[in-house]
């Protein structure tokens, strides 16, 4: 049986689409590209760890890869829009992705020493990491076709109080990326319509908010956090039914993998 379970494994392996990253010579390091991961400081420790019953936020925590940042960097905004009005110290040096000032107006800019490739038809969702709120600065976001573009991409940063500094720590996610399908929200026929018109979801959605109701009913002021939290709203958690049944391809956990090292980096090669 485990012999059969490797094989479809590699088979499994064989059949899937490969997103490339190429690394760039002349560099004289390269930040760290990780999977993912679902727990977050302020859900595991700020919270006790309640917001990890909650499913969606778990997944949007690991749908994709982190790029790390290599060094400590602290940054503050004069408030001006020149190219000059932001400030950076690099108390320990600096390292291959240097944020520097390239648009103005408070935008922080990191390039990286990587050039992505992906298959056929899939972009890249270039953004800040999923749920980790930080003060005073806020990441921007850009979708890129990465299946045919033949150069970098940069990782923008707006400060939103002049005068606070913010610091980036080492090893601290400074962008998130996560593939998308091109043209799905094209694809899709949006339409409106009324509960009413389909009964049997309906009936569905009212035995979920009557159940609902009891469980606020019975957790009073303390909300899901208190003791008195109802047992069994876990639903959603167990892809279940109002019925019990479990729908199929649920999803849990996700199993982004990691990159497999395919050539020793440049740096390195000598």
């Amino acid at each position: 049986m485990q012999i059969d379970h490797q094989i479809q494994q590699l088979s499994t392996a064989s059949m899937s689409e490969t997103l490339t990253v190429y690394r760039l010579s002349d560099r004289s390091s390269y930040p760290a590209i990780i999977p993912a991961k679902a727990d977050r400081y302020w859900m595991d420790i700020k919270f006790g760890g309640w917001p990890n019953r909650c499913l969606p936020l778990l997944i949007a925590n690991q749908n994709g890869w982190m790029i790390l940042n290599d060094h400590d960097v602290e940054i503050t905004w004069t408030g001006n829009a020149g190219l000059d009005a932001l400030k950076f110290e690099f108390p320990k040096g600096r390292r291959s992705s240097t944020p520097q000032s390239m648009f103005g107006g408070g935008i922080v800019t990191w390039t990286f020493p990587y050039l992505f490739r992906t298959p056929p038809g899939i972009n890249l969702w270039v953004r800040g990491p999923a749920n980790i709120p930080k003060p005073a600065v806020a990441p921007l976001e850009g979708i890129v076709e990465t299946d045919w573009l033949p150069y970098t991409f940069t990782m923008n940063w707006q400060i939103t109080r002049p005068g606070k500094t913010v610091i980036f720590e080492k090893d601290e996610p400074i962008c998130f990326i996560t593939p998308v399908r091109r043209y799905e929200a094209e694809n899709l026929h949006p339409v409106i319509k009324n509960l009413d018109s389909e009964p049997a979801l309906k009936a569905e959605y009212d035995a979920w908010h009557a159940r609902r109701l009891q469980g606020i009913a019975k957790s009073g002021p303390e909300g899901t956090q208190g003791e008195k939290a109802v047992a069994d709203q876990g639903q959603y958690i167990r892809g279940e039914g109002l019925d019990g049944k479990r729908v199929s391809e649920h999803q849990t956990k996700l199993r982004v993998p990691a990159f497999e090292e395919l050539e020793p980096a440049p740096s390195s090669m000598d």
